[in-house]
This record gives structure tokens, sequence and C-alpha cells, in this order.
């Protein structure tokens, strides 16, 4: 196993809470409360200090050296741009990162909010995330780095890897992924190198997602960065969008958000047209790795099945409706310039 799959089946650091404060001290000078944040694949911790709260990250140590620095640069790049995402603090010295025995070490600011996942949904909100997500990727525009095309699993263009994966699928859903993958292979890959394509977040997730405590609509933080690489921009629409597919109004819901989105970063007709799909194969690509990993990894099963009702739930949604209505639907509400 290598490559993106040594990061999926890596457990995350382990670091004493005495260790992490001596090196918050010695290198960033901070000192503070500790809490250890649920990750799938690094050690993160919410240092909550008298005046600012901070997350401090540990890498995975399969993660390369060049896929962590991809991570600081696209923050950096970010920063002024006036989106809702964490901001690097730099050491002592002025650097980004520690290096240390259990992993690269890095300090962001703690972003406030109530996570998305546990606030009510609302068409409203539906399209406000649309509109972030396409906020977002308009901020990366122009940004590159040598650890932009690493291979990640993740990434909705890597689908078929996922075949290995299969046998691991709940009995329930077996036919139906094997389908959606089937169609991915022959219906959207080969479509994907013409379209644009750019360094994206590639896991805006109602977990990696705030919205404000008083107003649930409004868009508070945007968080973890760690799953970015370079793709086609569609495909980072597709991802987003598999997270806010309601399954009672799978393609009112679908149409929503593809239509925020479009106001702020319009989508070209080829790209439109494979929305439903690269949506569908986020949403097996969340089941595939899911299943896998809860195998792998029981006593974590409830952290890494988090959003796997949802995927389920909105695949089979996707799958029932007339891909004419959908494709019908989606051009009549975005209009092309």
């Amino acid at each position: 196993m290598s490559g993106s799959e040594d990061l999926l089946a890596t457990r995350p650091p382990e670091v004493a809470e005495a260790e992490v404060g001596a090196l918050l001290a010695q290198h960033f000078g901070l000192a503070g409360s500790l809490t250890q944040l649920t990750s799938e694949r690094d050690l993160n911790l919410h240092l909550v200090t008298g005046a600012q709260g901070y997350v401090v990250k540990f890498a995975n140590r399969a993660e390369p050296r060049a896929v962590t620095d991809f991570q600081t640069a696209a923050l950096l790049h970010l920063a002024g741009k006036g989106l809702p995402v964490p901001q690097v603090i730099r050491t002592r010295s002025g650097a980004c990162e520690v290096e240390t025995a259990q992993g690269l070490m890095r300090v962001l600011t703690y972003l406030e909010g109530r996570p998305m996942h546990s606030a009510p949904a609302s068409p409203a909100r539906r399209g406000a995330m649309g509109e972030m997500a396409a906020r977002i990727s308009h901020g990366l525009q122009g940004f590159a780095h040598v650890g932009a095309d690493h291979v990640l699993q993740w990434d909705i263009r890597q689908a078929s890897r996922l075949r290995p994966l299969l046998p691991h699928v709940p009995q329930d859903m077996a036919a139906q992924c094997a389908a959606t993958l089937d169609r991915f292979d022959a219906e959207v890959a080969p479509h994907l190198a013409a379209c644009r394509w750019q360094v994206v977040h590639n896991d805006l997730n109602p977990h990696n997602v705030l919205v404000d405590a008083e107003n649930h609509d409004r868009i508070a933080g945007v968080l973890d960065f760690g799953d970015m690489v370079r793709t086609p921009l569609v495909c980072d629409l597709g991802v987003a969008a598999s997270y806010q597919v309601e399954p009672s109004a799978a393609l009112e819901s679908l149409v929503g958000f593809t239509a925020a989105y479009h106001r702020v970063l319009p989508l070209t007709p080829l790209e439109l047209s494979l929305v439903p799909d690269l949506t569908a194969t986020r949403m097996l690509t969340t089941i595939c790795i899911t299943s896998w990993r809860a195998a792998r990894y029981p006593e974590n099963s409830a952290y890494i099945l988090r959003n796997y009702p949802s995927a389920r739930d909105g695949l089979l949604a996707l799958a029932a409706l007339p891909r004419a209505d959908l494709l019908t639907a989606l051009t009549a509400a975005c209009p092309m310039e």
C-alpha cells in the first residue's frame, strides 16, 4: 500500500499533552488548556488562551512534507481575501511550522461558530453554502504549489481506484455503488481533461463548515484544508453538493445549491452537465472509503462513518431521478453568459 492509501491506513500521531505544551511554549510562546479534536488522519488540539483560541496540528507521519507545506501555503494565499478561513500563526523565529519527532507541528487560529452538521438545514443556508464554495475556489485561483498534484483517494477524479474497496460496502448498497462507478468510468472520466483545473478545498462537508451561532443561514467559517488537491474545478462543486442534497427533495436541493455556486463562479456547459454524476460519485467515494476504514479501525468507527448515512440516502435519491429532468432543471437555473 502506498501514496494516498498509506495516509488513509496510518493512525494519527500521538503526543502527550505535557509535550505539546512544552513545544507551544518553546516555539510559539503560547500557553493554555488543550482539548483533543476529532480527526481522521492528523492529531488536532484546541488550545484556549486568555485572548485567542488556536488549533494545534501534528501532521500524519505518512503525509509527504510537500503536502503539508501545500496546505499552509494555501492559507497564506487566502489571507486578506475576506474569507472566513484559519490564519497561520508563525513561530517566534517567523516559521510556519516546526519539525518534531511526532510529526510536523503547525498552529492556526481557531474559528468560532456552530458546526453546520449540528444546525437545522434550510434552502437559504444551502444557497449560502453554494456561494461560499464558489468564493473559496475563486480565492484559490492562480495558486500553484509543488504538492498540488498529489494523489488523494478523496479526489473525485480518482474514483476508478475505489474498485478494490467495493467488497467492503454493505450488501444493500453494493449494486448501486458498482453502477455509479461504472457510469463514472464510462460517462464522466473521459470528459474531465476538458474541464477547468485548479487547486480546490475538496472537502466542504458539514463537519468542516461553521455557521453563525445566531443566524444559521450565515457561513461563519471554513475549516480543514487537508484534502486540497489540483483537480477539475467542478469536482469541488460535486464534493460540496454531495453534502447539501436533501434526499426528500434531491432535484430541488441539488439545483438550488448549483445555481448559487454558478451565480458567483459561472460554470461552463460541460461542467454543468457533469454536476449530477460528480455529486453521486462523491457520495460513492464516501461510502467506499468510510466502510473500509470503519472495518479497519472499529474503535473510531463512529467518527469515520459520520457522513455515511447522508451519502447513502443521497446516492439512492439521485439514482432515482430521471437524468433528463435533472439536466433540464440545472440548465434552466444556471443560464450561460
